[in-house]
């Protein structure tokens, strides 16, 4: 027998077959909380956010900001990504966040391409403060921002970005986190075969319990859930129907293609019938939250 999880009650019922279910989680908004900024430089994007936040660590997202940013084509360069960040600080100023509480932050996936060592280097000269993310703290982070404490030993969560994919879920009371190929694998000359086979090999690492739901964010999935949004919804639970998706994906162009060859193989391997996107969550804010830990 399977088994249907309805998400508004909470409760287990036995169903002859699984049911999708809308995801009707409300997250607690912030009481008497502090505004915080996190400036991020990924491989596709170049990116913004401000954030509310508590001593609860209760956040509620009230300005994000998506521009793109050719790092992983090399069209970019330190100049342009200076003047991008001064003009991200100036529009963060105005909008009430203060100095010391504007981070920056380079994904783990634009880490990996040269060009963005240089950048590093001259936005550093220029007196920025740069956090070097890793694969493994981008997954993590990805789980603080995303994933309901409530459902923790239920979900797992995916990050599908440009330069690498990042899975993350919680086993014997620790974040895991894992690592495999970004959605723009096809200008490495990698194989859609390849990709698929190495995802699942990941994806089987999760545990059977934390596979009811998976929390899933990037780029790939943004355009995915984008045309299956319902009104302003904070989440959209994801289609599983690979002749729609594909339909959507083909539209988009071959990096939204590979990123759903990615999803396919997620899919596939988990089982899971609920792939929910949240449209106020990126790896960055789970960053602001950690650093909440730290004060």
């Amino acid at each position: 027998m399977l088994l249907l999880f309805c998400f508004s009650c909470k409760k287990a019922v036995e169903k002859q077959e699984v049911k999708k279910e809308n995801f009707t989680y409300k997250p607690q908004k912030p009481e008497n909380g502090i505004l915080k900024g996190v400036v991020e430089l990924g491989t596709s994007g170049f990116n913004y956010f401000i954030v509310e936040i508590d001593s609860l660590k209760n956040w509620e997202l009230k300005k994000a900001s998506y521009n793109k940013s050719l790092i992983a084509e090399a069209m970019t360069n330190a100049d342009e990504i200076d003047h991008k960040l001064n003009s991200f600080l100036s529009k963060i100023k105005d909008l009430g966040v203060t100095e010391e509480n504007i981070n920056f932050v380079v994904s783990s996936g634009a880490m990996k391409e040269e060009v963005t060592q240089l950048i590093i280097e001259e936005l550093r000269k220029r007196n920025h403060v740069v956090q070097e993310i890793t694969p493994k703290q981008e997954a993590v982070y990805g789980l603080k921002a995303i994933l309901p404490e409530e459902l923790k030993g239920q979900a797992f969560v995916a990050d599908i970005g440009s330069g690498n994919t990042k899975f993350s879920f919680i086993e014997n009371n620790k974040v895991v986190g894992k690592e495999t190929h970004g959605s723009k694998y096809h200008q490495k000359g990698t194989e859609d075969e390849d990709v698929y086979s190495d995802v699942k090999k990941v994806v089987a690492s999760v545990p059977e319990k934390n596979r009811k739901y998976c929390f899933i964010l990037g780029g790939v999935p943004f355009e995915l859930a984008k045309a299956l949004r319902k009104e302003n919804e904070r989440y959209t639970v994801l289609s599983l129907n690979k002749k729609q998706l594909t339909q959507l994906a083909e539209e988009k162009g071959k990096k939204v293609l590979s990123g759903l060859n990615i999803f396919n193989a997620i899919a596939d391997e988990s089982n899971c019938q609920n792939f929910i996107f949240d449209w106020s969550t990126n790896f960055s804010i789970g960053y602001l939250l950690a650093q909440e830990n730290e004060n």
